[in-house]
């Protein structure tokens, strides 16, 4: 299933995955640090909610309280608990 979640407070402003279960895969992140963003979607795919919350949850970009990976978690973890919230 394709989801599409609205990033807050950081250059990228929105990213998009699939999910299956509790794995994730096809991440795309809109705006942001383009090498980076084009990086990190290489390296998780194919990990599941629970990885990439403990890899990349709490990572802060700046002096901003979050970051492109904070979202990502929580992004990650959102599908998770809405898919288990509609099957």
């Amino acid at each position: 299933m394709e989801y599409i979640f609205h990033a807050e407070n950081t250059c990228s402003k929105e990213i998009k995955f699939n999910i299956d279960g509790d794995v994730i895969t096809n991440v795309e992140f809109s705006g942001g640090c383009d090498g980076n963003l084009k990086a990190i979607p290489k390296l998780i795919d194919g990990w599941t909610v629970d990885l990439i919350e403990e890899k990349c949850q709490g990572i802060l970009c700046g002096r901003r309280p979050t970051s492109c990976t904070d979202q990502l978690a929580k992004a990650v973890r959102k599908a998770y608990e809405d898919t288990k919230q509609n099957a």
